[in-house]
């Protein structure tokens, strides 16, 4: 008998705290009574920051929501996200042209590509009919010096009021930091390419 009071008494303690943990919660729900789009960073050296990314966009995209991606890195190969969202009647994606990759390195070419990729930045960030945009790998063109993030502070200050903006990137400017909404930073714990297991299709690009 006694046993089975402690145990009821667990359960009661156990079942107060959740109920307490919900209060708090429906509280921040309540607060939570602006409707606007929000600007979100994903840094850090861990995997998984353009792939979530694109898993918010599919999320948009499954509201019906418009979507305009922004590729500040070129690669040797077509990403898997390229084939499949370039294809997508609700997006329009762009690939930086000729410009930065990380297998060679020209300036003139980079500087060109970067302005190129800005511009369509731009319109998209400046564009009513836009819900999503996504900039990734941005964050490397001011790491390299190619944009000024002024420009960019300024383009999300001014975009439309309830167009959601995801940028992603190793590293970012503080100042870019300290004016999104949300960041988060991935972290590296384990990778299996430092295993020696071979970057693959589907996974890497």
């Amino acid at each position: 008998m006694t046993t089975k009071r402690t145990e009821e008494e667990l359960a009661n303690i156990e079942m107060a705290k959740r109920l307490k943990k919900k209060e708090v919660v429906d509280q921040r729900i309540a607060a939570a009574t602006e409707e606007r789009g929000v600007s979100i960073l994903l840094t850090g050296n861990g995997k998984g920051k353009s792939s979530s990314a694109f898993g918010t966009m599919a999320r948009a995209l499954g509201h019906g929501h418009y979507a305009t991606v922004v590729q500040f890195i070129k690669g040797r190969k077509a990403t898997g996200e390229q084939l499949f969202f370039g294809k997508h009647p609700q997006v329009d994606f762009h690939v930086m042209g000729h410009g930065f990759t990380w297998e060679t390195r020209n300036p003139e070419l980079e500087q060109e590509a970067a302005n190129q990729a800005w511009a369509v930045a731009q319109q998209a960030l400046s564009n009513p009919d836009i819900n999503f945009v996504l900039l990734d790998e941005i964050t490397y063109m001011y790491k390299y010096g190619y944009l000024n993030v002024a420009d960019l502070l300024q383009a999300l200050a001014s975009r439309p009021v309830n167009q959601n903006v995801m940028m992603t990137g190793r590293t970012a400017p503080r100042a870019l930091i300290d004016t999104v909404d949300t960041h988060s930073k991935i972290a590296d714990e384990r990778h299996a390419f430092a295993h020696g297991v071979k970057a693959q299709q589907g996974i890497e690009w």
